[in-house]
């Protein structure tokens, strides 16, 4: 039996930096982290999209930025 993988998603991390501000649940200290994401679908390249990720480094929760 063999499984064929038609569509992929690749994430790749470009970066990470302190982010103003404070985390709400701890206290704690906010990093920002730039990912490249990009949709395959047969190795043919789709999509592509750059996200900025918040992350807390004490409680390493994902925090939302409303805009």
């Amino acid at each position: 039996m063999c499984l064929v993988f038609v569509c992929d998603e690749e994430e790749r991390v470009l970066g990470t930096h302190q982010a103003p501000g404070s985390c709400p649940y701890c206290g704690g200290a906010v990093m920002a982290t730039d990912v490249a994401s990009a949709w395959r679908l047969c190795f043919l390249p789709l999509y592509f999209h750059t996200k900025r990720r918040f992350y807390c480094t004490l409680c390493t929760r994902r925090l939302v930025a409303y805009p």
